[in-house]
């Protein structure tokens, strides 16, 4: 995304798109795949339904957009249609739900699954699914992430809440990143003490905003019914390289045409 992001016609870009998508997913599955197994792209959809709850919710991120040069259009335009073309032609599993996001789909997988499982993002929120069979790994600084204690690292995350999706701490209104009113400060004396506080002890406002940002959050409260959607798109995929070689030749894709064999 970074690099789409500096060219304005994602249409004429669409050929380095791809070939610069599946580079990345060959390199991902040679490097892993022999641990962890197949390959399964989670992402995100649209009508969230983290926005329905929360209107407020990567509000500041639209804002961005509007202000920016770059025709996003385009470049979400292109992304879909090679996201559409990994679904039809290549043998792996693409889960696409309506209102869920791709970290309610690798959520629920993983809670699901009692193989060992790798979470190949760089994206913190992901350090509450840690456990025995479950890593991470930061494809950009390409290191792995862990952490001591995931359960503290949820409730902390809870309490001060997360800025670049536009959920404040817990100490602060649902508008503060909309109304440019700044939050007050979560100080460590003050996660020290929230941590020593039972919820039902906490004043009302506090609570309420914990309960707020709990629900955004914490994985574990992504909608039943979004999650039986994706569990059941997950296990009733079967897919095959049979269609592999006609979509290489269609797109012209003759330096990965020797790799073929490897998708």
């Amino acid at each position: 995304m970074q690099q789409l992001g500096n060219h304005t016609n994602a249409t004429l870009e669409e050929n380095m798109v791809r070939h610069m998508v599946l580079n990345s997913l060959l390199s991902y599955k040679k490097k892993f795949s022999s641990e962890y197994g197949e390959l399964v792209i989670a992402c995100d959809n649209k009508n969230v339904w983290r926005k329905k709850v929360f209107p407020y919710y990567k509000a500041n991120r639209k804002k961005a957009k509007e202000n920016s040069d770059t025709d996003w259009k385009s470049i979400f335009e292109c992304l879909s249609n090679i996201r559409e073309e990994l679904k039809t032609f290549f043998p792996y599993k693409v889960v696409d739900v309506e209102s869920a996001e791709a970290d309610d789909v690798i959520a629920t997988i993983t809670r699901n699954n009692d193989e060992k499982i790798l979470i190949l993002s760089g994206d913190k929120d992901f350090i509450q699914l840690h456990s025995k069979n479950v890593d991470q790994y930061d494809p950009v600084r390409k290191k792995f992430i862990k952490h001591d204690n995931p359960n503290t690292f949820l409730f902390e995350h809870i309490l001060k809440g997360d800025s670049g999706d536009g959920i404040p701490n817990i100490l602060s209104n649902d508008d503060v990143f909309i109304s440019g009113t700044r939050q007050k400060p979560m100080t460590a004396k003050r996660i020290k003490n929230y941590m020593e506080t039972p919820l039902n002890e906490m004043d009302n406002e506090s609570r309420r905003n914990f309960q707020r940002n709990e629900m955004l959050i914490d994985l574990k409260f992504t909608p039943k019914e979004i999650q039986d959607m994706i569990l059941d798109q997950f296990n009733s995929q079967k897919k095959d390289k049979s269609q592999l070689m006609n979509y290489f030749i269609k797109n012209k894709l003759k330096n990965l045409m020797e790799h073929i064999g490897e998708f």
